[in-house]
C-alpha cells in the first residue's frame, strides 16, 4: 500500500499515512481539525541489471549489410486459341 503525505493549511502539521488506493483522502487535520492538503513528493527510482545503458539498449552493428530481398519474377502465360 502506498504512503501519502499530508499537511494542514492552518497549523502546518505534516504527517505521512499508509492508505489503500480505495481509501478516501483525508480532509481534516487530526491535531487542530483544520483542512488538509495532500503533498506530492518525488519518487526514488533505481535501475538494476543490464539494459539501462546506451550500449546495452541496441544490438551490435553488423559488419555485413543485410541481405536484399529475393527478386520475384512474374510470368504471365496466355494461350491464344
Amino acid at each position: 500500500m502506498p504512503t501519502y503525505s499530508y499537511r494542514c493549511t492552518e497549523c502546518s502539521n505534516a504527517f505521512d499515512i499508509v492508505q489503500a488506493f480505495t481509501d478516501d483522502t483525508l480532509t481534516v487535520c487530526p491535531t487542530c481539525g483544520g483542512p488538509l492538503r495532500k503533498l506530492f513528493n518525488t519518487v526514488g527510482v533505481t535501475f538494476n541489471g543490464s539494459g539501462f545503458y546506451r550500449t546495452d539498449s541496441r544490438p551490435a552493428a553488423s559488419s555485413s549489410p543485410a541481405p536484399a530481398p529475393a527478386a520475384t519474377t512474374s510470368t504471365s502465360s496466355s494461350s491464344d486459341s
